[in-house]
């Protein structure tokens, strides 16, 4: 088991520099769920709940209102970014090291306002989960939701999912889809006695290209979205015409569109050219639903006015898809809200501003405690 300090004794920067100092790569998160699920036992307060290396605390005060605060204790691959070191970057000083960003700063967050806020204004759980950075069959936060739905419940939900400390409301939803293309295979030097299935994807990549992204106002926010090709193959050899090749095509759409419609729409622009060349085939691979923001909420009012208070957070929409979705699959809003810059995610340099974590903690604690 590792030993992190006790939650509340320490400074929480202190707090994420032992959180990121524990590997937790994907499938290993054994350790660290182990360190976490005893610095939680150690406080009265909290009822500690666990569900394979898923681990919730939650307060049972009798609020009227009960939130949810979410975060992944997994991270990708270690590159020699384990241990942690701090370093001043711009004038600032910055936590170095895997999982800085993505996200065991939101981690360290959670664990010291769990320890510390002994009687919130609103009820808390506090859910701590696995496998967040792999297929999405595997997700912790998933397995929860069919094991233990109750363990759930809520009226609002956080994500800590690094935003540069800012909001992000919802989120976009995602769906792959691949073109398929079927030809002969000849030789290269007698072509003519085959026919060439990537040259067949020509005018699918042409409809791709020509396309104009749209950016839909839901809620409030205006989610960019994006259509493109993110893969293509084919072919198996130098001097073999292609007999066969795959596009595949990833479509980011706002949220207040379904996954049929996100269907329906790529199917539209790709009419064309799957009317141009017979035989070429669309089929849907990969699929999640976006998260509409739910700023309307009370307790999301209160908590947005609460962090602009706190720290001039400002409210964005989210591009990326994000667990906020699973939330709204179970009917509960829920924005993200976290330390570190997204765009770092998963870089070999993955660095958090220290002051990020520290202006996140103010701002959760003023809205409830």
């Amino acid at each position: 088991m590792s030993t992190l300090p006790a939650p509340g004794s320490v400074p929480v920067t202190e707090l994420f520099r032992a959180v990121v100092d524990v590997p937790s790569v994907s499938g290993d998160e054994t350790a660290l769920a182990d360190g976490v699920e005893a610095a939680l036992r150690a406080h009265p307060h909290l009822e500690v709940l666990r569900d394979g290396d898923a681990v919730l605390a939650r307060t049972s005060r009798g609020r009227a209102m009960r939130v949810v605060v979410a975060g992944h204790l997994d991270t990708v691959p270690i590159k020699d970014n384990v241990p942690s070191r701090l370093e001043e970057r711009d004038g600032r000083e910055v936590l170095w090291g895997r999982g800085s960003v993505d996200m065991k700063g939101g981690v360290a967050v959670m664990l010291h306002l769990a320890a510390t806020l002994v009687d919130p204004r609103y009820d808390v759980t506090w859910v701590f989960y696995d496998h967040e950075e792999v297929d999405s069959s595997l997700n912790g936060l998933g397995r929860v939701a069919r094991h233990h739905p109750e363990w759930l419940d809520g009226e609002f939900a956080i994500l800590a999912e690094p935003t540069d400390a800012q909001i992000e409301g919802g989120c976009n939803g995602t769906i792959r889809v691949e073109v398929r293309a079927s030809g002969t295979a000849a030789h290269s030097a007698r072509a003519w006695r085959g026919h060439n299935a990537v040259h067949d994807l020509a005018p699918v990549l042409a409809a791709l290209a020509g396309h104009t992204a749209e950016t839909v106002t839901v809620d409030g926010l205006d989610y960019r979205e994006s259509l493109g090709a993110v893969g293509i193959r084919g072919g198996i050899a130098g001097n073999v015409v292609p007999d066969e090749a795959v596009v595949t095509v990833n479509y980011r759409f706002a949220p207040s569109r379904s996954v049929a419609d996100a269907e329906r729409y790529v199917a539209a622009v790709l009419a064309p050219a799957l009317a141009a060349v017979p035989g070429l085939t669309l089929t849907t691979t990969d699929a999640a639903a976006g998260a509409r923001p739910g700023l309307d909420h009370p307790a999301a009012a209160a908590f947005v006015e609460a962090a602009r208070t706190a720290t001039g957070a400002r409210v964005n929409p989210k591009y990326g898809w994000t667990d906020v979705a699973r939330f709204s699959e179970l009917g509960i809003p829920a924005v993200n809200f976290g330390p570190g810059d997204p765009m770092l995610a998963h870089h070999d340099d993955e660095h958090c501003p220290t002051q990020q974590v520290t202006d996140v903690a103010a701002a959760l604690a003023a809205w409830l405690g």
